[in-house]
């Protein structure tokens, strides 16, 4: 009975009505008028829960289960596109640009935390811990690399590194563990730093009127346009989204094969990246709602195209976190340590170039994730600032692809050197 009942559980229509109940309680329970529960979202926000409540009914209670399930690909693929449409077609493109060379500083600083940190947590822990797993130094280096490859620039660039440096499939995955594992509870950090920014922006001693100057902007223009949508409106809003996700995804099956021919010559580049179907479907969505942002279309964030945007990343949320699996923290404690020392450093350089340059935590949080996490996650860590600054996650992202490959291989050969 017992195992009939899990099994029910684990298909999708009913983790995804389990997902959706889970969201209804947060945000119902976030907006209570009440000093126990505004207590209790001081120190958790309602994104952070959106993300670990559902790791948490996957293990240890083992209610939902990613194994076969398609919502992520879902949520990734069609409701990631479209909130990427709806919250760019708002956009003041001027004003991110506006943002300064903070950003683009923070953003660097993140790459080459990631870069130097795996080299510099191979030689902390194998300093401390002579035999660091069951496994030579060699494959020990060359499973790294993967890591390095999907922190800078995703899961294109870690498959790349997988075939550059012909890592063996059990290598490989327990290094996606470690990717995973240490990214999400970075993850999980970033989302619960957001609500404290203004206090952390103090201690940075950052000047973040530039930020605060774009939010009220966008927020302006909400206001000015603001109206109760009508079914009609709904409609019109609904095809501009999921047709600019049709769009995109059209694009994205046309540019892909085309890349794709031209493997040999991209992988002497190390542009691999430039072959992956889900660049190409972030970047084309990114720019379908940046072109709508320069037409009438904008208007329709007065009907909320922001809010069905924001609606979608928490869904985004919930089915990352119930990718996560808590358990295996405990499995592969040794390997688990480098990928921890390594973020550690990778967060180290980025708060003390931070402190240095006075910038503030959102362009940290932004530039680390757009490495870090990538299209799937950083514009989840910007809307949790305000979802009027996700499309500068978005474009992180990409920038953050096409470093990927190159620092990825620069981390891999000093890791090289320090495992000989």
């Amino acid at each position: 009975m017992i195992a009939t009942i899990l099994t029910a559980l684990h298909q999708d229509a009913v983790a995804l009505g389990i997902l959706i109940v889970v969201l209804g309680l947060i945000f119902y329970t976030s907006n209570l008028n009440n000093k126990y529960w505004k207590r209790f979202y001081t120190f958790f926000p309602p994104l952070l829960l959106c993300y670990f409540v559902p790791a948490l009914l996957k293990w240890p209670l083992n209610v939902i289960s990613s194994e076969g399930s398609q919502l992520y690909y879902v949520a990734s693929r069609y409701m990631l596109p479209a909130s990427l449409i709806f919250l760019c077609l708002g956009t003041d493109l001027k004003g991110i640009i506006g943002l300064g060379g903070k950003s683009i500083i923070m953003f660097l600083t993140a790459t080459i935390g990631v870069v130097i940190g795996g080299p510099i947590a191979l030689l902390i822990t194998q300093s401390l811990i002579p035999t660091i797993a069951d496994m030579d130094s060699d494959s020990l280096w060359r499973g790294l690399a993967t890591v390095g490859g999907s922190w800078i620039g995703g899961g294109a660039n870690q498959a790349a590194m997988k075939e550059i440096f012909e890592v063996p499939e059990d290598v490989f995955g327990g290094m996606i563990v470690v990717d995973v594992i240490c990214s999400n509870l970075w993850l999980g950090i970033l989302l619960f730093s957001a609500k404290y920014s203004d206090r952390i922006d103090n201690w940075l001693g950052a000047d973040n009127s530039a930020i605060k100057k774009l939010e009220s902007k966008i927020s302006s223009f909400r206001a000015k346009n603001e109206k109760n949508p009508s079914t009609n409106d709904l409609m019109y809003l609904m095809a501009i989204g999921f047709g600019g996700v049709a769009l995109a995804t059209l694009g994205a099956n046309l540019i892909q094969p085309f890349m794709e021919s031209y493997k040999d010559q991209l992988d002497a580049l190390k542009m691999n990246a430039l072959t992956s179907h889900f660049f190409w479907l972030v970047v084309l969505a990114t720019a379908i709602g940046l072109a709508f942002s320069f037409t009438k279309v904008k208007k329709m964030e007065g009907i909320g195209a922001s809010k069905f945007g924001s609606l979608f990343i928490y869904f985004l949320v919930a089915t990352i976190g119930m990718k996560m699996n808590i358990n295996e923290v405990f499995n592969n404690p040794i390997i688990l340590t480098i990928g921890f020392v390594w973020i550690t450093v990778h967060v180290l350089l980025l708060l003390t170039v931070a402190k240095l340059i006075k910038a503030p935590l959102f362009f940290v949080a932004v530039g680390s994730q757009a490495n870090i996490g990538g299209a799937a996650s950083a514009p989840v860590v910007a809307s949790a600032f305000n979802p009027s600054l996700a499309p500068v996650g978005a474009l992180m992202a990409v920038l953050g692809y096409t470093l990927g490959t190159y620092g990825a291989l620069i981390c891999a050969y000093l890791m090289q050197l320090i495992a000989s």
